[in-house]
């Protein structure tokens, strides 16, 4: 299984994503979003699973979702602290138990396992802006585990 990681795209989805993410089997959006358009195209790719960023104001999504894809669950939300997560996060943490939290907001790459779970920030996807490092990632899932690979823009 292939799963198309995104985030803070900020109201503009780049042209390249439909085709780096082309063959997924699901897309996660990890928050600010910016318009809920581009959810709607994401799902013109595969089906997508998105949350609430802090700059995502007047739009109609969690702030956190759990989602099971390739019998790995995984939680998303937009801001997280993999080393000191806030207590209401620990909490869910705590419950669900996930195999992989997905999050935005730093607008940097990060994937590192925490406690025997994977915390993965696929980097910022926003309109290039002052050279900043801009990209997506997939997650491939089989038998051996857990894959990242990041995708510049």
């Amino acid at each position: 299984m292939k799963i198309g990681i995104i985030s803070d795209t900020h109201g503009f989805l780049d042209p390249r994503v439909e085709t780096i993410f082309a063959g997924v089997d699901h897309i996660l959006h990890a928050g600010d979003i910016g318009y809920a358009v581009i959810i709607l195209e994401l799902e013109f790719i595969a089906p997508t699973i998105a949350v609430l960023g802090n700059n995502d104001l007047g739009l109609s999504f969690k702030e956190t979702e759990v989602a099971e894809l390739g019998a790995k669950k995984f939680i998303v939300h937009h801001i997280v602290n993999p080393f000191e997560p806030s207590e209401g996060l620990q909490k869910r943490l705590n419950r669900e138990r996930p195999d992989v939290v997905v999050f935005g907001h730093t607008h940097k790459k990060f994937s590192q396992t925490v406690n025997g779970t994977l915390f993965f920030n696929p980097g910022y996807a926003g309109k290039p802006k002052f050279g900043a490092e801009r990209s997506v990632a997939i997650l491939h899932l089989d038998e051996n585990g857990i894959r990242p690979e990041f995708i510049p823009l």
